[in-house]
């Protein structure tokens, strides 16, 4: 009776034994083969799932995974084949050169340290590479090994098919009258290492899509807790903005209403000091919007800084006649001590006046007892404005906060003021001068704020962004007299101006200066009124109920009979870019609002005085 062989033909020699025997060893060997590969898998599983429990860094979760694949595959072929080979699995990873790879996870050796048997790969040519840990072999050789008839490499791709390393067995018989037994073991081991070089291949991928996705988590989370920040920042910033808005309008709103309220008749002192009362509320309003544009605008790092010769005596004591009030009410002395060699400074005047003003009002809100002074002192290329007081002092916790936009310190004598933005504005402000702000402070001892600046300025500046002072500098020269129109000419003026309480403040102060006004209040209006007028200067709104007042000069100047009448634009709009803008539409000039009326009339006299006035001929 013909026997047929399982295994292959090669083997054939050693598979001549009764049908039934053979087919149990084969089922043996294949039992064998997926017991091994299941263990295997399930250690990978393993791996992985502690790589999803665990914030983990890829190459500890890899080198985890590789050296499980050795530390399997070693055990499953030593406890099947223990008494006819010895041997050792590693996984040599391709280096970065790409011309060889090295030895870097191997398996527990099951033989004496002492004693070790040579454990080498064979090629086919009869060369022996030994495999050791951190042994170097070549790339051409682990081609080799992997194309053999029985492979002694197997390589490690991801799933774009780049080759990640190589997976590697080096034997070491130790008897020689089994062969045959060594030639199947043999095969089996090439499929348990080929199927486990898949497993290890497959793990890989699923952790680089687990670690991608914690990533992405980490990301995500990250993101959250930043929205979460910037949120409360937000919450806090509106609640203290509220406070400080709703503060001098509930002194406008009030001390008007008592002016307006029926028998209610105030002498002629408390008239002027309620409305004074009334300036300071709307000028502290204008400053808290200012200081949100500021910190916006320097964000952005779209600040125009004006460079000029500064006289640091007077601007100081101008900036200290400033808080002198606010100081004499809470019974605090200020003094100020100038080095007499300083006279002046290269710097933006306002923005110097607005950094020192930022740092005294600081100093008077943490203070209510003692002095608050200023000394300024010439170090060198640098001038040094210390900003002292004897307050309360701020803690070192909170020192390291206090430049941050929006952050505000709870223990302020009469409660919590501004906006928290004083203090980040002035940081950036000296910044850009090419100076710096620091801090020394103590609890209940006083606080010293240092600003340094140079001596001249800090960088070139171009033409681009002087506009607006050089023009204020050119409107200065103009007299009280030049403001004032003469009965004999009583140039016309035509306001277009959509908002009552503005409209009726210009035309009433315009007036007043012995200007003719007339009122309009939208764009059909103005039309009308320039078929009966031949106004001198159009004060133009840029919104209107029924048209954009840009659009509006720019069919002005499309028309003959209007397009040389002078126009200055009065708005609202008072961002970056938003002169340039309605420059470019065609006006001649622009005022911002809130209006300042001085610079209102100096710009009227100028553009309606006849044409060689205004060229200065």
């Amino acid at each position: 009776m013909q026997q047929y062989s399982s295994l292959p033909e090669q083997n054939s020699q050693i598979d001549a034994r009764p049908k039934l025997l053979t087919t149990i060893e084969q089922l043996r060997a294949d039992l064998w083969l997926e017991k091994s590969l299941n263990q295997l898998q399930s250690r990978l599983n393993d791996c992985l799932l502690c790589a999803c429990n665990t914030v983990t860094q890829s190459p500890a979760a890899q080198a985890e995974i590789f050296q499980t694949v050795v530390n399997e595959i070693n055990t499953a072929v030593d406890t099947s084949h223990v008494g006819f080979m010895q041997f050792t699995v590693a996984i040599a990873l391709l280096q970065p050169h790409r011309t060889f790879a090295r030895v870097c996870y191997i398996s527990r050796a099951p033989f004496s340290e002492s004693q070790p048997p040579l454990l080498e790969v064979t090629l086919t040519v009869g060369k022996k590479l030994p495999l050791r840990l951190q042994q170097t072999i070549e790339l051409k050789d682990l081609q080799q090994l992997e194309n053999q008839k029985i492979p002694g490499a197997w390589r490690l791709a991801d799933d774009a098919g780049e080759v990640i390393g190589w997976l590697v067995i080096a034997t070491a018989p130790i008897v020689s009258d089994c062969e045959p037994l060594i030639g199947a073991q043999a095969q089996l081991r090439s499929q348990l290492l080929a199927r486990s070089a898949k497993q290890c291949t497959t793990a890989l991928i699923q952790l680089k899509q687990v670690l991608s996705w914690q990533q992405r988590y980490q990301q995500l989370n990250n993101s959250n807790q930043e929205l979460e920040r910037t949120n409360q920042l937000k919450n806090q910033f509106l609640a203290n903005t509220s406070h400080e808005i709703r503060t001098p309008l509930s002194s406008i709103i009030g001390f008007t209403h008592l002016l307006l309220a029926q028998g209610y008749e105030p002498s002629r002192e408390r008239h002027q000091e309620y409305l004074n009362i009334i300036q300071s509320s709307g000028k502290h309003l204008l400053a808290l919007i200012n200081d949100i544009l500021d910190l916006s605008k320097i964000e952005a790092n779209q600040l125009e800084v004006q460079w000029e010769t500064v006289d640091l005596p007077l601007l100081c004591s101008n900036v200290l006649a400033l808080v002198k009030e606010k100081a004499a009410n809470k019974g605090l002395r200020l003094t100020l001590q100038i080095d007499s060699e300083i006279t002046t400074l290269v710097a933006d005047s306002l923005r110097l006046k607005q950094m020192l003003l930022n740092l005294l009002f600081n100093a008077l809100k943490f203070t209510s007892k003692g002095s608050v002074g200023l000394q300024v002192a010439c170090q060198g290329l640098f001038v040094h404005f210390t900003v002292w007081d004897t307050g309360t002092g701020i803690s070192q916790e909170d020192q390291a906060q206090l430049f941050d936009p929006y952050f505000q310190i709870a223990n302020a004598v009469g409660g919590v003021e501004g906006t928290g933005l004083g203090l980040a504005v002035t940081r950036k402000l000296a910044e850009i001068h090419g100076g710096s702000v620091k801090v020394e402070s103590e609890v209940n001892h006083g606080s010293r704020f240092l600003l340094v600046l140079p001596l001249k300025k800090a960088e070139e500046v171009g033409e681009a962004g002087g506009v607006e002072r050089v023009e204020e500098a050119e409107q200065a020269k103009y007299s009280l007299s030049d403001l004032v129109a003469t009965p004999s000419s009583s140039p016309e003026i035509l306001l277009v101006e959509n908002d009552l309480p503005n409209g009726d403040l210009m035309q009433i102060y315009l007036s007043k200066l012995g200007y003719q006004v007339t009122w309009v209040k939208n764009a059909a209006k103005m039309w009308e009124a320039l078929r009966q007028l031949e106004p001198a200067v159009i004060l133009m709104d840029v919104y209107l109920p029924d048209g954009n007042g840009l659009k509006l000069v720019q069919e002005l100047r499309e028309n003959p009979q209007y397009e040389n009448i002078p126009v200055i634009a009065q708005t609202a709009m008072a961002m970056k870019g938003d002169r340039e803008t309605c420059l470019a539409a065609g006006v001649n000039d622009y005022i911002s609002k809130p209006i300042d009326l001085a610079l209102l009339a100096r710009l009227v006299a100028k553009y309606s005085k006849p044409p060689n006035l205004i060229d200065g001929k």
